[in-house]
């Protein structure tokens, strides 16, 4: 024996593997290397690219209680599938080794004397010439000891294979029937230098490092008491392990009850960067030709607004206000002047010291990019949100929790979010490969280029710069806080800033609320953090508050954005692409139904929680008339937006 050391092993492994050693020193190097695996404590095994044990030394025979003999070319075989988290769990293991990374966790494995024992498992991929796996070398270890052949805990668990555990998700095909129960499983690149001699007794040690992420320290934390829980708690903390280690945690999948076309092809036409299959045929994402108002006359200040609109903006602070008489009155210019009055009453200009000119000549600026075509994402649709948000700023919670720059990058945002919009989805411009979505990489391709946009307009033009008086510091902080915001409108992320926000926001305030000794303080303005969700919030809320509208302007938004999605549909069979939301074919589709699978899945949960922060008992009642029109028109098997006899 050489060297016991099993790093120095490995180390003159990778030196055999890789240097410029000619074959015959390779041979007798080969043989020295063998000669100190043999006579390692740790449990070594070691097969081959496809699965057959090549070696096994000693002190694995000791641990496992078969001689290799019964071992040595023998195949590997894939677990059976009838205990699909386990299988689950392995297949994990093996995706990771299967791409060159190192993997090491603690689990369960059976003796051939039928007890159970608990082993920390590393698995080291061989990577020979040209890049390619050769072997798999395994280390185990005993994670603790067993005395007098006394089980750790007993498994209950049966897998209906002959066969010792394997933690590359394969068994040998010849073993006596066995269990296991894969308590750990860890992904890492290789160990720093600090880590290489240090024994792992439980994997809470592993993974002690500072760097960790927070969700890293959660998994290490369910690890480490997993390790004295019993069977039934263990297993179920397993399952525990696996969704949280998926990348999608705050997107739900649709269960059996929600299979239904209009929910499907709704949430994937919203929550979906593109099919990503792209035809011959490229969308050219145009630019919005500005078109002439020249017959309304645009106000110098807010005194100036012509009288018939200025009596409509006296109940703009209401939530029943109509967006759409005001959309009549302006000739389809709401947003200038709904802004001018909003801006006013929140002391914007003098927050950003700029003239109400310059506010005036930014506002016209911002609603001429928006296509005035488009059915439903227009300046009416911005002006509408820029309504809600001024209104939820308005409220007590909200107006406590926020500052004076929250409340002006609040309104900015609502007045920029959709500028520009063409009119289609995200889907749509990914799949047709178009210049925005090739500029953005397929991700969150409208809402950065309508942040983009926004901040391009403004500055170019000293006239229209509203930014241009206050210092940098500011500028930056306002500019973040309003990237965040139009961002945060972006539908692939709605159930993680949903799920934030109740976690953050709601829960503890409800503990608040409920205990007196509690010294949570969620809403309070010195919780940075807690502000960014609630402003998130604020403006998803109003983005898509149109179920919570009165019953006529829900049901006009309704019939809008149905027949932007038909257009979509249109142009996605004449240009041969993906057709993302089929369900929407303007001959077919059912109106209530999208509604209903609209409200259902995005709406309810989001202005409960929404509600239960900022007190909106008028938009809840509104969000259930409607939802009641909706049922009650599919239960006559009815697609339209009313009923005939209602047209």
């Amino acid at each position: 024996m050489e060297n016991s050391n099993i790093i120095a092993c490995y180390n003159e492994l990778i030196q055999i593997e890789h240097g410029e050693v000619r074959s015959q020193f390779k041979l007798r190097a080969c043989n020295s290397v063998f000669t100190a695996l043999d006579h390692c404590h740790e449990a070594i095994e070691i097969t081959s690219d496809d699965h057959v044990i090549q070696y096994v030394n000693p002190a694995f025979e000791r641990m496992m209680g078969y001689h290799k003999g019964e071992l040595l070319g023998k195949e590997l075989a894939e677990l059976p599938k009838s205990d699909k988290n386990r299988a689950d769990l392995l297949d994990t293991i093996n995706t990771c080794i299967k791409k060159g990374k190192e993997w090491q966790g603690v689990y369960y494995a059976r003796r051939k004397s039928g007890d159970s024992i608990q082993q920390h498992v590393k698995i080291t991929p061989v990577i020979g010439q040209g890049g390619k796996i050769r072997h798999f070398v395994s280390l185990k270890k005993l994670c603790c000891t067993t005395d007098n052949n006394k089980q750790i805990h007993k498994v209950h668990r049966d897998s209906g294979d002959n066969s010792q555990t394997e933690p590359h998700s394969f068994r040998h095909k010849n073993r006596r029937k066995e269990s296991i129960d894969v308590k750990s499983i860890s992904s890492r690149g290789s160990d720093a230098p600090s880590l290489q001699n240090r024994r792992y007794p439980s994997m809470a040690r592993i993974h002690s490092m500072t760097i960790e992420a927070p969700i890293t320290k959660v998994i290490n934390i369910i690890n480490a008491a997993q390790e004295n829980s019993p069977v039934t708690v263990a297993e179920a903390l397993d399952r525990v392990l696996e969704i949280l280690r998926t990348t999608e945690l705050y997107s739900p999948q649709l269960g059996t009850k929600d299979e239904d076309p209009h929910t499907s092809d709704l949430v994937g036409g919203l929550m979906t960067d593109g099919l990503r299959r792209l035809s011959g045929n490229e969308y050219v994402f145009t630019k919005n030709v500005h078109q002439s108002h020249s017959h309304l006359t645009m106000p110098i200040t807010i005194n100036d607004i012509p009288p018939c609109i200025a009596q409509l903006l006296d109940n703009e602070e209401s939530w029943d206000f109509n967006i759409f008489e005001l959309e009549a009155v302006t000739h389809k210019r709401p947003l200038v002047y709904l802004g001018l009055k909003v801006f006013s009453r929140f002391g914007v200009c003098e927050f950003l010291n700029c003239s109400e000119t310059t506010l005036r000549a930014w506002l016209q600026v911002i609603e001429a990019n928006y296509h005035a075509s488009n059915a439903y994402h227009n300046s009416t649709h911005a002006a509408d949100v820029l309504h809600a948000t001024a209104f939820f700023l308005g409220k007590e919670r909200v107006k406590g929790s926020l500052d004076q720059l929250d409340e002006v990058a609040a309104l900015i945002a609502a007045t920029v979010h959709d500028v520009d919009h063409p009119g289609r989805t995200n889907s749509f411009l990914c799949n047709a490969g178009s210049e925005l979505a090739v500029l953005y990489n397929d991700t969150a391709v409208l809402e950065s280029h309508h942040t983009a946009l926004a901040f391009q307009l403004t500055v170019k033009d000293t006239k229209c710069n509203i930014f241009k008086n206050i210092d940098r510091n500011h500028y930056r902080t306002l500019r973040q806080a309003i990237i965040d915001m139009v961002l945060a409108t972006e539908m692939t992320k709605h159930f993680e800033h949903v799920n934030k926000f109740v976690n953050s926001i709601n829960k503890p305030m409800a503990a608040e609320i409920e205990g007196s000794d509690c010294e949570c303080n969620p809403t309070g303005k010195n919780f940075p953090e807690n502000q960014i969700l609630i402003k998130r919030m604020m403006i998803k809320c109003a983005d898509v508050a149109n179920p919570c509208r009165p019953l006529d302007l829900c049901i006009e938004w309704a019939g809008r954005i149905s027949e932007e999605y038909f257009a979509q549909t249109d142009e996605e069979k004449r240009q041969g692409l993906p057709v993302v939301m089929p369900v929407f074919d303007r001959n077919t589709c059912s109106i209530p139904k999208s509604q209903i699978s609209f409200i259902d899945y995005f709406i309810t949960d989001m202005f409960d929680a929404w509600d239960a922060f900022a007190h909106l008992p008028a938009l809840m009642q509104h969000l259930a008339n409607n939802y009641k029109h909706w049922k009650t028109l599919d239960d006559l098997k009815c697609k339209s937006l009313r009923l005939p006899s209602d047209s």
